[in-house]
Order: structure tokens, then C-alpha cells, then sequence
């Protein structure tokens, strides 16, 4: 009885901290960030070979420990692009996240409108050799929540009969229950070159929370939201006609916290008319653990399909940290979904494929 008990606290309390440490502390990432394009860099509106585009994600993490309460990321998004001299265009985009973790249901729920100009540095639509630098921006609202009655403090915790009394007072003094609707600014640069259908280079960074928005739970407090930088680069290197290689490389900071995915897809193409293209890969993420500093906490398979104007990625988690040995390696599951309506010949750009 004594053990279980122990255990049940042990749990509870590994939930809620390791919930704050994720939640509170730092942005929600994903691992196919390339497949997340306006969460990635707001300089990404608009970069794609088409007249629209629509992108659904979902993550799901640690459900093998947090069993119905693991941290779930759904974001969604389109964007279009309409040209305005020559070959330079204006993109515009809409993007809505929200982000849930643990026992409390602490969520985060944002809503962007974002803009993009496309000044082409180089080559033409009869070339192919292509060069664009991007600059993007973003303008939103977001809400942070939690719900206080599903947790329980020291305070509840009935020492001599060994349980939890809800009908005790915790102690705390909690104002309410969502922080105030705050306004939000992210900006990103964006810079590609294409040197032929398959061999082309990116680099890119953005700013995340420019105005640092408070997002505190009690009244006259300030818990500001930290800014989040992102830097990241790829491309595609072709090895025949039908396989190429897309490496690729993104690196987040906010306020102490670190992390850098890294890795790659192979990309083959039967290079007909109606393409039909399959990835597979693998990525390797590595992020800073507290006094142990920088160490990979997960090795990510990749599986992606193409078809004409879908794509669908899937990828897994497999976690190599000291976690593995409570969660049996089981991490995060990711979907992602991109559909793209072609753009007439007049309108198209030559994008790189990320």
C-alpha cells in the first residue's frame, strides 16, 4: 500500500513538473519543421511552387507516460501569393495553433495574420537559375489556460490515511483560470537560390514574440513570454534523375533553453508527368538538459509521400535520453498534411522543395 502510494505521488509530481518545464517554459516545436512552414519562419509565407496553399500538423507527445494527457500540438494554416512587378510578389497567410499538456489541460492558443514580399535577387521564369530573398512578418492574438481543479497541492495530501481530500483548501490563491488576450509579433528572413529542379540551397532566421507579451495567471503580475529565435538551412542535392537528398538543419533558442534538429530525406521521383515522389529519413534532435548540457534526447524516422498536389508526412520519436528507460522509447507521433493548388505558368515561382 505504502509503495503504491509513494509511486502515485512520485507520478503526479514527475507529470506536473516535467508539464511546466515543456509547457510554460518554451514554444512548442515540430519535428518535421519543415512541413510547418509559417510556425517555422513567417519568411516562409508564400514560398512554394503554387497559386495557394493549405498545412495541417499534429503532434502527440509522451502518451506512453502522461497516458490521456499528453502534450497534443495541432496548428493548421494557408497562405497565397500574388505577384506585383515582374517577378517579385506579395504572400499572405493565416495560421492558428494550439497547444495542450498534462493532468492541468495547460493550453496555449494563438491566431496570426501574416504577410511576406519576394524580391527576386536573380534568374527569371524562363531560367533556371533562381535566387529569391524573402521578408516576412506576423501580427496575433494568443490566450494561454489552465484548469486549477485538476491538480492537487501538498496541502490536500492526507498524510496519515495516505490519499489526496479534494475538499480540503489547497492554499493557493489562483485569480483565474486563462491569462489576458495578448498581441503578438514574429518577423523572418528567407533567402533561396535554385541552380536546377533538384539542386538548390536555403537559409533563413526569425524572431518569435518581439514584444515579449505577459502572459501571467495572477492580476498586477508579470510573467513575460520569452523571445524565440530560430535559424535554419537545407536544401536538395540530386544524385541521378530520380534520387536526391534533402538535408536540412533548424536550431531554436528561448530565454535558457536550446534545441537543433538535424538531419535528412532521400527523395525518389519517377519523374513523369503526374509526379509521384516518396522521402524517407532520419533526423536527429538534441537539446540542453540542465546541468548535463547539450545531449540528443531522440532520433526521428521520417516517411513522406507526394502526389501531384498532396503530401502527406508521418514521423516517430524514438527517445535516447535517460526518459527511455520510463517511456520504453516511445516519444512523439507527428502527421503532417500540405495540399497545394497549382498556379497557372504566368504565376508560378521556382521554389526549392523543403
Amino acid at each position: 500500500m505504502r509503495l503504491n502510494i509513494t509511486l502515485f505521488v512520485f507520478t503526479c509530481f514527475f507529470s506536473s513538473l516535467f508539464s511546466i518545464r515543456q509547457a510554460q517554459a518554451q514554444d512548442p516545436r515540430f519535428s518535421q519543421f519543415y512541413a510547418a512552414p509559417t510556425e517555422l519562419n513567417p519568411a516562409m509565407i508564400g514560398v512554394y511552387e503554387g497559386k495557394f496553399r493549405i498545412v495541417a500538423n499534429y503532434r502527440e507527445l509522451y502518451s506512453s507516460i502522461l497516458d490521456n494527457n499528453p502534450f497534443r500540438t495541432i496548428a493548421a494554416s494557408f497562405d497565397m501569393r500574388q505577384r506585383v512587378q515582374q517577378q517579385d510578389y506579395f504572400g499572405f497567410g493565416f495560421s492558428v495553433l494550439r497547444d495542450e499538456a498534462g493532468v492541468s489541460r495547460f493550453h496555449r492558443t494563438k491566431a496570426n495574420l501574416g504577410a511576406s514580399f519576394m524580391k527576386q535577387l536573380g534568374g527569371s521564369r524562363y531560367a533556371t537559375y533562381d535566387q529569391y530573398l524573402i521578408a516576412g512578418a506576423q501580427v496575433g492574438f494568443g490566450q494561454h489556460g489552465l484548469n486549477w481543479q485538476r491538480l492537487w497541492f501538498s496541502e490536500q495530501f492526507n498524510t496519515d490515511g495516505g490519499f489526496i481530500d479534494a475538499n480540503t483548501p489547497s492554499g493557493e490563491n489562483f485569480d483565474k483560470q486563462t491569462t489576458d488576450l495578448y498581441l503578438d509579433f514574429n518577423a523572418g528572413l528567407l533567402w533561396y537560390v535554385l541552380f536546377d529542379d533538384h539542386l538548390s540551397l536555403y537559409a533563413g532566421g526569425a524572431l518569435h514574440h518581439l514584444n515579449s507579451p505577459n502572459v501571467s495567471f495572477l492580476e498586477d503580475s508579470a510573467d513575460n513570454l520569452h523571445t524565440r529565435w530560430t535559424a535554419h538551412a537545407g536544401g536538395e542535392i540530386p544524385f541521378t534523375r530520380e534520387l536526391s537528398l534533402l538535408p536540412a538543419v533548424a536550431v531554436m533558442g528561448q530565454n535558457t533553453h536550446f534545441s537543433t534538429t538535424v538531419g535528412g530525406n532521400f527523395r525518389y521521383t519517377n519523374r513523369e508527368w503526374k509526379e509521384v515522389a516518396i522521402r524517407a529519413g532520419a533526423w536527429a534532435h538534441l537539446s540542453n538538459e540542465l546541468e548535463s548540457g547539450m545531449a540528443m534526447d531522440a532520433v526521428v524516422a521520417t516517411a513522406i509521400l507526394e502526389m501531384e498536389r498532396w503530401n502527406f508526412g508521418i514521423s516517430y520519436d524514438i527517445t535516447t535520453s535517460l526518459l527511455a528507460s520510463a517511456n520504453n522509447s516511445r516519444g512523439a507521433f507527428e502527421l503532417s498534411f500540405i495540399y497545394t493548388q497549382p498556379a497557372h505558368w504566368r504565376t508560378s515561382v521556382k521554389c526549392p522543395n523543403f
